[in-house]
């Protein structure tokens, strides 16, 4: 006789305190089976066999592991498509109701439709439940029940909507008696996975003690002034509701609005889901990109003659983080100095960064490009050299990760500013005019 069961499927809310589905699924009367799949679909896209982000989950599976130990219990980790792996768990347990946390990118939500209507067929239950974001979808909406597509009012409606209600911890620890009890089973190691440990260092979750600092220095890259902790709420190691509730208590203003600027994106990313491929304003479609394939080596290896722009792709290259005030200058170089799509951008962020977020992402490559909703207009052309002597005025920053500054054996600049700026402002217009 199998064992009759309910599954938490764990995707992008790796932790087992303040965990929606996993509250949701320990009160329900059955027992409780933990599963991570690492999905074949998403592995076999990602080119860097010591892709960092796959060291972080492997590790933090095993901190979970350790952890439930306490409770005679573990996670069920598969590797394979989630539809082998599926029909291999369905096959071993008698499976009543599985739960989940919503996911906004276009391939979870297909891969979640294939799997409710597979579930449907088989009279198995698939509950799914808010927990990576405050506000999800319809929730802030304009008067006409359409959504924002312009970040202030709807920031306005985020703060006012917000309450205790939104914010409350689901009392997980409560009821982790009703776990499946199981052995401890080894994790498959990364080789089994076809990856190797990476190298780099993962930010660590104390963020509390940013803040201040974050609302006074958050625009200069040198300072240690960022919480860094997008890895840990893209892969959900902290809940959004504690990060909010942490920036309402220090008064955070800066980083709240940095929180809901996600959620933002995350919205627009539901709603607007082919923005993944395309730009939000379709005249941006008709611009004549040179995509010179040089340029965009020496834009990513950070050789372009440019200090700040250089030392931005340093940073990311090396470490898998980029200050989010250089992040917006390198995109706006890439799309603006050297007329390369920003889907190029996109792609190359999309395989160095620890913190990921395929809505963030798109949203702040567009945002650069102009091509965005709410985006910066195209004629506003960040220079390089004026950022940086905003920005890291004493060169901290700059001479950390472009060593060769003090030498003055920097490559010369690949494109002149003023030439850029004018031919940019050209293509452009053209595009926009059409």
């Amino acid at each position: 006789m199998k064992t009759e069961i309910s599954i938490c499927w764990l995707r992008r809310d790796l932790r087992i305190d303040d965990n929606a589905a996993l509250y949701h699924a320990l009160k329900s009367n059955y027992p409780v089976l933990l599963l991570f799949i690492f999905d074949a679909n998403i592995l076999k896209k990602l080119n860097d066999r010591q892709d960092a982000r796959v060291s972080f989950i492997h590790q933090t599976l095993e901190e979970l592991n350790e952890k439930l130990k306490d409770y005679n219990s573990a996670i069920e980790i598969k590797h394979g498509t989630p539809e082998e792996v599926w029909a291999d768990v369905l096959n071993t347990y008698q499976v009543k109701a599985i739960y989940a946390n919503h996911d906004y990118e276009p391939y979870a939500r297909e891969r979640d439709d294939n799997l409710a209507e597979y579930l449907r067929s088989e009279n198995i239950g698939f509950k799914t439940f808010k927990d990576q974001v405050i506000f999800e979808k319809n929730e802030i909406t304009k008067a006409d029940g359409k959504p924002y597509t312009v970040f202030t009012p709807y920031f306005r409606q985020w703060q006012q909507q917000l309450n205790s209600f939104y914010l409350k911890p689901y009392p997980v620890k409560k009821y982790l008696g009703n776990l499946l009890k199981r052995q401890y089973l080894p994790i498959p190691r990364l080789a089994a996975l076809g990856f190797e440990p990476s190298v780099l260092k993962f930010p660590g979750k104390n963020f509390i003690g940013k803040l201040a600092a974050y609302e006074q220095k958050r625009d200069f890259p040198a300072e240690d002034a960022t919480t860094r902790i997008g890895l840990h709420l893209r892969f959900g190691t902290i809940s959004i509701r504690r990060a909010v509730t942490e920036a309402l208590n220090q008064k955070a203003e800066k980083w709240l609005s940095e929180l809901a600027w996600r959620e933002f994106y995350m919205m627009i990313l539901w709603h607007f889901p082919n923005i993944v491929h395309q730009s939000f304003k379709p005249a941006y479609d008709k611009i004549r990109w040179i995509n010179n394939e040089s340029d965009f080596e020496k834009w990513c290896s950070g050789n372009t003659g440019y200090a700040l722009v250089d030392a931005g792709m340093r940073q990311l290259n090396q470490t898998g983080y980029m200050h989010n005030r250089v992040r917006m200058v390198t995109a706006s170089f890439l799309t603006k100095h050297l007329l390369i799509d920003w889907r190029w951008g996109e792609a190359y962020f999309a395989e160095k960064l620890l913190d990921y977020e395929q809505a963030s992402n798109v949203g702040g490559w567009q945002w650069a490009c102009g091509s965005g909703n709410d985006a910066a207009p195209y004629f506003r052309v960040f220079n390089p050299e004026l950022q940086a002597t905003k920005f890291d005025p004493e060169n901290k920053y700059i001479n950390y990760w472009v060593p060769e500054i003090k030498q003055q054996k920097h490559v010369q600049p690949i494109v002149e500013h003023a030439f850029a700026r004018e031919r940019a402002l050209r293509v452009f217009k053209e595009a926009l005019q059409e």
